[in-house]
């Protein structure tokens, strides 16, 4: 089967969008609650802050079979983020590529789903990644590689505000536009959070949207716990980029820890440890949170 919504004979409405994709971003939260609780700690706070793009991408925009992880003609997607490995494995259990019940062996021995994401072990990952900085410098190269192959597929790099320390990161930006690969899409997270501490006192990287705008990309900046904001984004980068053969990059403000409280409002950590008590309260307070939503 092969899932994209442009495939589609009648086409969802927005609101069926939405309520798609805020289903799955849900699932996936949990899905992230109960792989953390296998090591007890992790990057638990990014998978829940980063669920709603995840979900974007994997249940509104990406062309994939959930059989054929290797599909010649399948949009890629490459997450530069390693760290966010388990956010990114909820989507693939969500998109059916792997199954849930794997979800359970996250960071164990013999596992095809490691604590840093790795392409050799786990079906629909493109790329290794960890080494911030290096992901936007491949996609580019796969982007070009796609258009030599007359390929329609898109190419799409999920990245950190961590990254934009990198100068690699601007290089591959420049290069984006000057080959003017308008198949090719970014997404940072802007948690304002990375391992050294605040991102802004790491290393300033505002007016960010300006920066990218100055190496000739497309920008949009939203909230990346909203849904809407997330699919019009999207929806606007697709009209913009197939008139204009602009590289497009979605800045996303997202909040670490997003619908666990728990989470949400305590010291933040780039590596969250969390105590065994906590785990059963933060997935009710998910829960009271999403039901809440979707009954209002």
């Amino acid at each position: 089967m092969t899932l994209t919504l442009t495939g589609d004979v009648v086409s969802p409405s927005t609101e069926q969008r939405i309520e798609r994709v805020s289903a799955a971003a849900y699932r996936m939260r949990h899905h992230a609650l109960n792989m953390g609780e296998v090591q007890g700690q992790g990057y638990v706070g990014q998978a829940l802050g980063s669920a709603d793009m995840l979900a974007t991408v994997y249940a509104d925009q990406l062309r994939f079979r959930a059989e054929d992880p290797e599909w010649e003609g399948r949009d890629r997607f490459l997450l530069s983020t390693g760290h966010y490995a388990i956010g990114f494995y909820a989507a693939l259990a969500e998109a059916g590529i792997i199954g849930v019940d794997e979800l359970e062996t996250y960071g164990s021995d013999g596992s095809r789903l490691p604590m840093s994401g790795m392409s050799t072990y786990t079906p629909g990952m493109e790329i290794s990644g960890g080494s911030l900085g290096h992901g936007l410098s491949i996609a580019v190269g796969m982007a070009l590689g796609l258009r030599h192959q007359r390929s329609a597929a898109r190419v799409i790099n999920f990245l950190s505000d961590g990254e934009l320390d990198e100068g690699s990161t601007w290089e591959a930006a420049m290069g984006a536009s000057h080959h003017r690969l308008g198949h090719l899409t970014a997404m940072v997270d802007i948690n304002a959070l990375q391992a050294d501490g605040h991102t802004g006192t790491v290393l300033r990287t505002e007016p960010v949207a300006d920066k990218w705008s100055a190496c000739g990309w497309f920008v949009r900046r939203v909230d990346g716990n909203d849904v809407a904001a997330l699919l019009d984004a999207f929806d606007s980068v697709s009209a913009q980029t197939d008139s204009t053969g602009q590289p497009s990059v979605i800045l996303c403000d997202t909040r670490v820890g997003k619908g666990v409280p728990l989470l949400e409002n305590r010291e933040k950590a780039h590596f969250m440890r969390i105590e065994t008590d906590e785990w059963q309260v933060c997935r009710d307070q998910l829960t009271a949170g999403y039901e809440g939503e979707t009954q209002s």
